[in-house]
């Protein structure tokens, strides 16, 4: 449940890994790898995961997956963080899908699982208006708090300016948002549009922009009188070398509270973790590796049996791979620390689940 505490948490700041999907290589639901990320990610010191997003692979939203992907996230967020008053003390948010039918029935059903804020895609509104777009986020704030999301529009298809995001900060029930334009000029229009709405003091702001991390984290955003800070990121990039990237975390925090100077050997860092980023992201093929990618680095770790995902294009590309190789020999402080799942005793048993025409069956 969504309480106080948590509304604390999440604007104070805090590691969300976007959480991949685990698949066996005839593409069934490999369950017990499955639960595997999720206790990677809360041992690793997130304070949470967000499922059905992007990196869970927005295929799960049609073919039956959904409510089992979100359930065993719920069940081992809950068994590894429990909550004395139930659930988990862990951060959950559920990826939600447009338009406004199927977002309002995913979140009753994340809300029905134990999530606690519902991350909206608006890439489901294909070219609807944005008043409907925004009737329809308000739509999914009467069931669960709402985590906004910017998604790259090399992904999204979209692109939403100043004025979208000054009412979508006005509307109630939006606790956070994820600024993910890969864009420096739309990032800043997002935050501005924020404090513009007065809302500066109420939505937590938190990074998507996998490939301008840490000096999203560190920058200090003034307008006029008011000073705002990202304070924590949702990144599929943070779905792979959870335990360095909670340090990175943690230190670009203290230095924003502590008002420090920022040494240039962590600007040094910044420009590093972009460049691995645009390995696994396959930023040089317009992101059509990302999600294999971030796969690809959990297969490397034995976190994933495979890199496989539900679509056909969606696979490694030409050179891909040796990218991957590449930013891995060069920087062991980015991707150290990653904990190996590949013994069967370290992961919980069940069930798979076929894929089959459209549908799920066990």
């Amino acid at each position: 449940m969504y309480d106080d505490e948590k509304r604390s948490r999440l604007r104070d700041g805090m590691v969300i890994p976007a959480h991949p999907l685990a698949l066996t290589a005839d593409l069934r639901l490999d369950e017990p790898r499955q639960r595997g990320l999720t206790r990677y990610y809360l041992g690793a010191g997130a304070g949470g995961v967000a499922v059905g997003v992007h990196t869970t692979q927005f295929e799960i939203h049609h073919n039956g997956l959904y409510e089992p992907v979100l359930r065993l996230a719920a069940e081992e967020a809950a068994a590894v963080a429990p909550n004395p008053a139930g659930g988990s003390r862990a951060l959950l948010v559920a990826g939600v899908l447009g338009p406004t039918d199927r977002a309002v029935a995913e979140a009753r059903l994340a809300a029905d699982l134990g999530y606690d804020l519902a991350l909206v895609a608006m890439n489901g509104w294909g070219d609807a208006p944005e008043a409907d777009i925004l009737a329809g986020v308000a739509a999914v704030a009467e069931i669960l708090p709402v985590f906004g999301f910017y998604l790259q529009p090399t992904i999204g298809r979209r692109s939403f300016g100043y004025e979208f995001w000054r009412r979508y900060a006005e509307l109630d029930g939006v606790e956070a948002i994820k600024i993910a334009p890969f864009d420096r000029y739309a990032t800043i229009e997002v935050i501005r549009a924020v404090v513009d709405a007065g809302r500066a003091d109420r939505i937590a702001l938190y990074t998507g922009n996998d490939d301008n991390i840490v000096a999203d984290l560190l920058t200090p955003y003034r307008f006029g009188p008011t000073t705002v800070h990202i304070v924590g990121g949702l990144l599929g990039q943070w779905a792979v070398w959870t335990p360095a990237a909670v340090a990175l975390h943690a230190q670009a925090r203290a230095i924003v509270r502590a008002g420090a100077p920022v040494p240039l050997e962590l600007l040094a860092r910044a420009a590093q973790l972009t460049d691995a980023n645009s390995a696994v992201f396959d930023a040089a093929h317009r992101f059509a590796g990302s999600i294999a990618g971030v796969n690809e680095v959990l297969a490397r770790d034995g976190l994933l049996a495979g890199n496989w995902c539900l679509a056909d294009a969606e696979r490694l590309s030409a050179g891909q791979a040796e990218q991957i190789d590449r930013v891995l020999a060069a920087y062991p402080d980015l991707t150290g620390g990653a904990a190996r799942l590949d013994d069967p005793k370290a992961l919980a048993t069940g069930p798979t689940v076929a894929v089959r025409d459209g549908t799920a069956a066990p």
